[in-house]
């Protein structure tokens, strides 16, 4: 079985939506469903179809998220061992070596990453030109936005 790396943070995200996909949408949908149904005539019910295509969309994603969990590694960034190494987890000062502009990364899993808050996937391109780097190295980055050059200043686990 893949094991899905994640941090701790990420996996507690995931439990989160979880419980509230299940103790709140669940049976506002079921509810909404039942009254819909009391309405008569289903074939032209318009509540009624809206509301089971959002109870297929909540089971899916229980089902999606229930996954994942199952197959999730979860690693506590915290009590990684300082190798000064970038890998999954880490958070990492660059440099752009073309204007200079300080860009901070940390690297996770993919149900986590969100580059507005600085966290990227540990398959994007520039993680994984990234991993195994140390401060001082400098990595090339063939992105579909063009190629950049970074030079690594300082790798954290955080």
């Amino acid at each position: 079985m893949k094991r899905t790396p994640m941090t701790l943070r990420g996996a507690e995200a995931l439990r989160i939506e979880l419980k509230r996909l299940k103790g709140e949408d669940r049976p506002r949908v079921i509810k909404a469903i039942a009254e819909a149904r009391s309405h008569g005539d289903l074939s032209e019910n318009a509540e009624y179809h809206a509301a089971r295509e959002q109870q297929g969309f909540i089971e899916g994603r229980i089902g999606e998220i229930e996954a994942k969990l199952s197959t999730a590694e979860v690693i506590d960034t915290a009590s990684l061992n300082n190798t000064g190494k970038v890998i999954f987890g880490a958070t990492v000062d660059l440099e752009d070596q073309e204007d200079g502009k300080a860009i901070c990364y940390q690297i996770v899993g993919e149900d986590e990453a969100d580059i507005k808050t600085g966290r990227i996937s540990i398959t994007s391109p520039i993680a994984r030109a990234l991993v195994g780097k140390s401060a001082g190295d400098v990595v090339d980055v063939v992105a579909p936005g063009g190629k950049h050059s970074y030079e690594v200043m300082k790798v954290r686990y955080v």
